[in-house]
């Protein structure tokens, strides 16, 4: 009885997990006006017919804090980088000088920081229902087992327990990703 209880609470914190798993990864794709290569992860290039990632196809850094630059592995696949680059609809100009790409990161906006800062709140809000949608289907279970009254109490306020951990953990992402959006 007790390791049915356990499997049921450990599912629910691996939901948990795997929820603000998630949105560190959207935190990722947030930018927040700092050059960073993750900014061009969704870019697809078409590779001889094939949409290829952008990672696979050319090697992409960030020399400072407001420039990328695009180096393919074949120079003929330049056009084809730069095409999709624009295709990505990420607002960059990207700027062929026949070796490599490169990609000025415009400056935010206080309006387009403040925009970041809504997007990464509704984020973390899709992370929040994700933790509380574990939480109820974990005392869903408790409720089916056989487990007596008092054990199946102890046992949602242990689902509980971790609920507020992992939420206070997803606002503490947002706190921090939202002083770095604000941050100029």
């Amino acid at each position: 009885m007790e390791e049915e209880m356990q499997f049921i609470v450990d599912n629910a914190k691996e939901s948990m997990q795997l929820a603000l798993n998630h949105l560190e990864k959207e935190m990722l794709n947030i930018r927040a006006g700092k050059a960073n290569p993750i900014m061009l992860s969704g870019v697809k290039v078409d590779y001889y017919g094939t949409p290829t990632p952008l990672s696979q196809v050319a090697n992409i850094n960030s020399p400072d804090g407001r420039t990328l630059t695009v180096q393919p592995w074949e120079k003929s696949m330049l056009a084809e980088i730069e095409k999709a680059i624009l295709i990505a609809n990420l607002g960059f100009n990207p700027m062929n000088n026949g070796e490599s790409i490169i990609i000025n990161i415009p400056t935010l906006t206080e309006e387009r920081r403040k925009e970041l800062a809504k997007l990464a709140k509704a984020e973390v809000e899709n992370a929040k229902i994700s933790i509380r949608t574990a939480r109820k289907d974990a005392n869903t279970e408790i409720k089916k087992s056989d487990a007596s009254e008092d054990i199946q109490k102890n046992h949602e306020i242990d689902i509980q327990n971790l609920t507020d951990q992992y939420i206070k953990k997803a606002d503490e992402i947002f706190r921090i990703k939202e002083k770095e959006i604000l941050t100029v």
